[in-house]
């Protein structure tokens, strides 16, 4: 099991910047990937971003050049930068991780832009 504990959400105005966090912990070990998930109200979750265990990156095409994903492998950390925020960018946003082919998924943390 993989336990996914994120943070750092909160309300912004547009233009702003947070970051969120996420803490993994239990059998981290052959996790493969992980990344960053988000939900609006009334929408599917989509990916935002992604990194694999060798370190390379996806991102969704309205978050390029604005969103940046990184780890931290000693403290088990997985971030994402979030600048120059926009309105549609309010959602409540998911880590992912993914370990044998199975989904874990932390419990959400809302970011809400205000225009």
């Amino acid at each position: 099991q993989v336990q996914l504990v994120e943070s750092g959400g909160g309300l912004v105005q547009a233009g702003g910047s947070l970051r969120l966090s996420c803490a993994a912990s239990g059998s981290i070990f052959a996790i493969n990937t992980m990344g960053w998930y988000r939900q609006a109200p009334g929408k599917q979750r989509e990916l935002v971003a992604s990194i694999t265990s060798g370190g390379s990156t996806n991102y969704a095409d309205p978050v390029k050049g604005r969103f940046t994903i990184s780890r931290d492998i000693v403290k088990n950390t997985l971030y994402l930068q979030m600048n120059s925020l926009k309105p549609e960018d309010t959602a409540v946003y998911y880590c992912n991780a993914k370990r044998y082919s199975v989904n874990y998924w932390g419990q959400g943390t809302q970011v809400t832009v205000s225009s």
